[in-house]
């Protein structure tokens, strides 16, 4: 059993900056792909930023250059660096991980709840 627990979001201005972190459960795991996605009220989910394993980093272009996301393997855990924040950011966003529990052959694809971010003008 796996659980991704988000953290760091709020309120903030807009060209503030937020740091947001998530951190996976479970002592018989190993983690492979993590990312940010985030969900505006009528949009779709869109993928903010990806990290591999080997810490090869992928971004929307709509944060490329404004966010930056990390990871620290040893604690199992992903973060994302906002800075330059607009009220276009405002969302819900969240955690998701490729994780293999040992003893199976294949990974899965985990969520987190979620944190909301809200940009102000």
């Amino acid at each position: 059993q796996v659980q991704l627990v988000e953290s760091g979001g709020g309120l903030v201005q807009a060209g503030g900056s937020l740091r947001l972190s998530c951190a996976a459960s479970g002592s018989r795991i190993s983690i492979y792909n993590m990312g940010w996605y985030r969900q505006a009220p009528g949009k779709q989910r869109e993928l903010v930023a990806r990290i591999t394993a080997k810490h090869t980093t992928t971004y929307s272009d709509s944060v490329e250059g404004r966010f930056t996301i990390s990871r620290d393997s040893a604690k199992n855990t992903v973060f994302l660096q906002m800075s330059g924040l607009t009220p276009e950011d405002t969302a819900l966003y969240y955690c998701n991980a490729d994780i293999r529990i040992w003893g199976n052959v294949t990974y899965s694809s985990y969520w987190g709840q979620g944190t909301q971010v809200t940009v102000s003008s």
